[in-house]
């Protein structure tokens, strides 16, 4: 090969900046467990809360050593930016996409309007995208127009209003209206966007990713190694909806809270009396419906916990879980009516709850009939984490000019009254102090309460960033422990390591010397991806391990191609030089047209997957480049030199030199017995499909999952009964170890927020309480940390309506690769039949891939989900499917050349039998690594690489058996020449 010092110099450097770019991640790694090492020496396992203060004790070593160089060109804090990043499934923490509500925007806008159609319109808009991808403005503008023809949105009651009145006046028409709403609703979400932004750097997640998604509203946050998870979901979805309001005394309301009772205890007298007037036939058949309306004698005051004190802000305090039930009664049109006329506007509302009585106090606010405060958050400028004047954790804050006016009014007119201010975030008072010296000046205030540090830093940083301009609200999660993560980390080296050598041994095994230098090249492969991986700042996840190891099978198949054409050429009786030079030739167009077709098929699943999936495709689309690069340019340099220096280079064994020789199978009369076994197959698959279904995930139905692991080995049967008490129908299958289960539930799955959320997991630990320790916490059920063997693991949530993006976007993503795929090999052959035989090729190969998940997914003892996973898993089959299908069509094009005076079908068999060796050589390659990662890769990826297992297997077998007659077959002629 010419230019060999070339591509020397060019590996040597391409080697040296990947050693470079991995030298941060071991930096990192090993200033890290030293630190680990010195938090464990430093806390121990003695003291209470020794997770939590060696983790302290660890932040605050890699604080102290962050800007001392290290290796003199780095540090710490730079190695830690630099590193290779890991995903969630290796390094544990959350990922969550956030819907920001462009309905609050637009109520916003227009100045929260009370006009009927408007409304009706949001309404409709919400059923509207149930149906549809397209963003949340987009439906509203459809609903509105809907309506009526004669409506319009330049309307007073509508946009047309003070908030909008430099853009938007009474003559616009609806067109130029829409303009003007679009751009606002995309800077709110930018808003949001930046607020998010600053909320995450100050949480301190070192590599945090955030990144709108499209025009949808929707933002990814990716925190990696985040443990404190509950205090994540709180700091993303408060609004920072700050309220200053004035409050009614107790003492105020405790006669109104006695006529509301009474008046209410006087409509369930009645309510049993005209029951009991009902047949005794009525009665059994309502008996159920009757029990959860019937009042107890004293419906609001048996309901009441404990009163505060006489003169103070709160009315009285009520168990958690009758929160809804009072404020239902208290909100009832009849009984605000007994409310004094100056009371009229009062909103009653809670504070924040007391976790260890589980009560909360019940406030009243003198509210108005706009509902707006008399100060909001908008006027804080500053906000820091301070302390009380008995050392609790406090927020101090200080407001603008105008809002400290405002606060001065305020605190005088509490102070005269003997009143308090309520200080309001989200709709919870977190305070109501009252003013015991005067009004008070300058715009400074204070927020205290029942606050932990942590906490109270969130409440500061939440306020210093600004409030969100809507709600938002996660629609999508993945959380993974840190415990979790490791053991991925450990599982996916193991298989790693293990399919590495194996692979290296066969090489070796079936192509003598030639076999040591293609490992070399494999090694060399691998460093260039890992060290492209940490220069691009790109994610490594477990589905990107196993894309590289994939990868793996890749490069072993450029050189199995390149070796097989070498032998041909040497048993023409060229010399060793010439063999090598036209191997390498004869193999460079099936090299070329097989990676490209299964880069095509990453390419795709780039642009549609999220999350890990991307992490795959990531590493496949490198690994595709660095394969082609080391097994045309490095392997033969290799080869050159060694020859070069006269030594002899041997491309196979004793073992393996007539293996896979003379062999002359007539392929294309077997045709027939191959349709009617793979239509057998078809058939079996559509019927169980049919009637048996798959077993979706929660990424294409929506719902909950939790993978809950126990100190002993558990009955998924009893695990599955036991949740159904509190959640209802939900399904438990044990998940890897047999302490392990994973259990997925629908409960509430179309209503979001975190007090569902924690709904849910509270219901879940009660659930389990008598399968877990007894010692064992709510708080240590749900929280992650390094060394957690007990409690939630890691979970899943799925919104309905990101589940169907979801769901359209896989269809998408298969769809489209077929579509490209037919599309190149219409190019390359020039002959519709190729495409057609090998698109006909992968649609046999995934029905049959999904019939043999839908058959067995009932008894096989790992995972067998339909999710995200598994559509990469598609993908990847159709890309392998293809890769082997392209190398027989090369085959076959460059025979119709060779051998024309042929005949077509002999020219077919003749190709199909010279390519057997490379095609079982590289599936069998291919399946030991599949295999490897499959036993030793954790329970995670088990599902994904059966997929990829059984696929390898259908598509090795359609190229050579469904592709090939499909595409004889419809070449009318048979003609020989393509």
């Amino acid at each position: 090969m010419q230019n060999n010092s070339l591509v020397r110099t060019f590996a040597i450097l391409f080697c040296f900046v990947s050693v470079y770019q991995l030298s941060f991640t071991f930096i990192s790694s090993y200033q890290e467990n030293k630190a680990t090492e010195y938090a464990t020496n430093l806390i121990s396992e003695d003291s209470p809360d020794y997770i939590e203060l060696r983790e302290i004790a660890k932040i605050n070593y890699l604080d102290s050593i962050g800007q001392i160089p290290i290796s003199f060109f780095t540090s710490y804090d730079d190695a830690k930016t630099k590193e290779l990043n890991r995903g969630l499934d290796l390094e544990g923490g959350i990922n969550v996409i956030l819907q920001i509500s462009v309905k609050d925007v637009l109520k916003g806008l227009s100045e929260n309007s009370k006009d009927p159609s408007f409304n009706q319109a949001l309404e409709n808009a919400d059923e509207l995208q149930k149906q549809t991808n397209d963003p949340y403005i987009e439906s509203f503008f459809l609903a509105f127009e809907s309506l009526s023809d004669n409506l319009k949105l330049a309307s007073p009651s509508i946009f047309a209003n003070r908030t909008l009145s430099d853009e938007i006046n009474f003559e616009m028409q609806n067109e130029e209206v829409k303009s003007i709403l679009a751009k606002k609703v995309d800077e709110s979400i930018v808003s949001a966007f930046e607020v998010l932004r600053k909320r995450i750097d100050k949480f301190g997640v070192t590599q945090p990713n955030i990144q709108r998604l499209g025009n949808s509203g929707r933002i990814l946050v990716e925190l990696p190694g985040a443990k404190d998870v509950e205090r994540i979901k709180n700091l993303l979805q408060s609004t920072a909806q700050l309220e200053f309001w004035e409050t009614f005394k107790n003492v105020e309301l405790i006669g109104f809270l006695v006529k509301a009772d009474e008046y209410l205890r006087s409509v369930q007298s009645k309510e049993q009396e005209d029951l009991k007037e009902t047949s005794i036939d009525d009665l059994l058949a309502d008996v159920e419906a009757q029990d959860s309306t019937i009042i107890s004698s004293s419906p609001i005051l048996d309901l009441v916990k404990g009163y505060g004190f006489e003169g103070g802000p709160v009315i009285a305090n009520f168990s958690i879980k009758d929160k809804e039930k009072v404020i239902g009664y208290l909100d009832n049109p009849e009984v605000r009516k007994l409310l004094p006329r100056q009371y009229r506007y009062i909103r009653f509302i809670w504070g924040k709850q007391d976790e260890e009585t589980n009560t909360v106090g019940l406030y009243a606010l003198s509210s108005n009939r706009e509902n707006l405060p008399p100060l909001s958050g908008g006027v804080v400028v500053d906000a820091l984490q301070t302390y009380d004047a008995l050392g609790n954790p406090a927020v101090s804050m200080q407001m603008n000019t105008k809002g400290a006016r405002t606060w001065e009014n305020m605190t005088g007119k509490a102070f005269k009254e003997a009143t308090n201010i309520a200080i309001v975030l989200d709709d919870i008072v977190y305070s109501a102090p009252g003013v015991s010296n005067g009004a008070i000046s300058g715009g400074r205030s204070e927020i205290t309460g029942d606050f932990s540090l942590n906490e109270s830093i969130d409440l500061a940083n939440v306020l210093r960033a600004g409030k969100l301009p809507a709600s938002a609200e996660i629609i999508q999660s993945e959380i993974v422990g840190p415990s979790l993560g490791r053991e991925a980390i450990e599982s996916g080296l193991y298989s790693f390591i293990i399919a590495l050598i194996l692979v290296l041994i066969w090489m070796i095994f079936y192509y003598g010397s030639s076999g040591i230098f293609a490992d070399f090249a494999l090694i060399l492969n691998l460093l260039l991806i890992f060290g492209i991986l940490a220069g691009l700042g790109a994610v490594l996840t477990l589905p990107g391990i196993a894309g590289i190891v994939l990868t793996i099978g890749i490069s072993v198949d450029a050189n199995v191609l390149i070796f097989e054409r070498i032998r041909e050429e040497m048993k023409k009786g060229k010399g060793v030089r010439k063999a090598i030079a036209d191997g390498f030739n004869n193999a460079l167009s099936s090299i070329l047209d097989a990676n490209i077709t299964t880069g095509l098929t990453a390419l795709i699943l780039f642009v549609f997957g999220t999350g890990p999936i991307k992490g795959f495709a990531t590493t496949l689309l490198i690994g595709i480049i660095t394969s082609l690069f080391t097994a045309i340019f490095i392997t033969r340099m290799f080869l050159d030199a060694r020859n070069e220096k006269g030594k002899k280079v041997a491309f196979s064994t004793k073992l393996t030199h007539s293996l896979f020789q003379n062999i002359k199978i007539r392929f294309l009369q077997k045709r027939k017995l191959s349709y009617l076994i793979s239509g057998a197959l078809i058939s079996i698959s559509l019927v169980s499909l049919f009637f048996q279904g798959l077993n979706q995930g929660v990424d294409f139905v929506g719902g909950r999952s939790y993978i809950v692991r126990f100190n002993q080995v558990v009955n998924p049967t009893n695990i599955q009964q036991s949740v159904f008490q509190s959640l209802g129908s939900s399904q438990a299958k044990t998940f890897g170890d047999e302490n392990q289960i994973k259990i997925t539930t629908k409960y509430k799955i179309d209503e979001e927020g975190l007090e569902i959320d924690n709904e849910i997991q509270k219901g879940l630990f009660n659930s389990l309480k008598n399968y877990l320790p007894e010692n064992i916490t709510y708080d240590e059920f749900i929280s992650g940390s390094d060394d957690k063997q007990v409690g939630i693991m890691s979970s899943i949530k799925v919104g309905p309506t990101i589940a169907d993006d979801i769901k359209n976007n896989s269809f998408l993503a298969i769809i489209g690769s077929l579509i490209v795929v037919f599309l190149y090999i219409l190019l390359r052959f020039r002959k519709w039949q190729f495409s057609l035989g090998a698109v006909t090729a992968v649609f046999h190969d995934v029905l049959i891939v999904l019939g043999i998940f839908s058959l067995t997914y009932k008894i096989m003892p790992f995972n067998m989900e339909i999710d995200q996973a598994f559509i990469a898993a598609i993908l990847t089959v159709i890309g392998y499917s293809l890769n082997d299908t392209v190398v027989v069509f090369d085959r076959i094009r460059e025979f119709v050349g060779d051998h024309s005076k042929w005949e077509f079908d002999q020219t077919i068999d003749s190709a199909l039998n010279s390519t057997l060796s490379r095609t079982l050589n590289t599936s069998l390659t291919t399946l030991i690594v599949l295999l490897t990662i499959f036993i030793f890769g954790g329970e995670s990826i088990r599902g994904f690489m059966f997929a990829l297992i059984i696929g390898v297997i259908i598509g090795t077998y359609s190229s050579v058996f469904i592709a090939t007659p499909v595409m004889y077959d419809f070449h009318k002629e048979r003609s020989k020449t393509i």
